[in-house]
């Protein structure tokens, strides 16, 4: 008697967010904003840092840039943000719960891994090397290289094809609305676990509700 088949997996790959998702990294992002713009005469709030969650750097300083008066132009702001960042992950980057075992555990089950963040690519670069994920991811996608952040789709759809994926083969994990927004954009399912700045959110969308990674694993044993 042959043994029976084993039940057909749902999904191929997880794509992970990074800020909230792989890393606690709020406060740091925050901290690295603040320290630009005071020079400025700009006391940049959480309210505000809120409402630029899942946006790219340069989307958030072009507002800013415009509601401040600001004189260097998006990109030198950008570019300075972006060099602080990496200075604060090489010695500042705290795992969120289950990182790294979860990704680790997925990746040895045979999921095919990938981050899709807003961030810049560098940060992103540093903050898996220094969390020891690298060899696991197959792809590394910023936002910032194509144009437009979430809650537009563009990096998840970029990060299927990067994959040769359908979307429908990949699960998304994200810990914002933005962010839950862009996935079921282009047309992936999604985990939200929600951070301590993101609890207040709509999640309804959601395709699974957790309170941590580690309750990722019995969905996709």
């Amino acid at each position: 008697m042959t043994a029976p088949e084993p039940h057909p997996r749902r999904f191929t790959a997880v794509v992970f967010d990074m800020d909230g998702v792989l890393v606690d990294s709020e406060p740091m992002h925050v901290e690295a904003m603040r320290g630009l713009l005071m020079p400025y005469g700009v006391a940049y709030t959480d309210r505000e840092n809120e409402e630029f969650f899942g946006f790219t750097d340069l989307e958030a300083f072009r507002i800013l840039k415009r509601r401040y008066g600001l004189a260097p132009d998006e990109h030198e702001l950008t570019r300075r943000r972006t060099e602080l960042l990496v200075a604060l992950t090489r010695t500042r980057t705290v795992p969120m719960d289950g990182i790294p075992d979860v990704p680790r555990t997925l990746h040895g089950w045979g999921y095919r891994l990938a981050v899709a963040s807003s961030s810049a690519l560098g940060v992103i670069r540093v903050t898996v090397e220094t969390l020891g994920l690298v060899p696991l991811f197959e792809a590394l996608v910023s936002g910032a290289d194509l144009g437009r952040g979430k809650p537009a789709p563009d990096v998840f759809v970029e990060t299927a094809r990067r994959l040769g994926l359908p979307p429908r083969a990949c699960l998304v994990v994200e810990d914002s609305r933005n962010g839950l927004l862009a996935a079921k954009a282009a047309g992936m399912a999604c985990a939200a676990i929600p951070c301590p700045a993101t609890r207040h959110e709509d999640f309804s969308e959601a395709d699974f509700r957790l309170g941590a990674l580690p309750e990722l694993l019995p969905i996709l044993r």
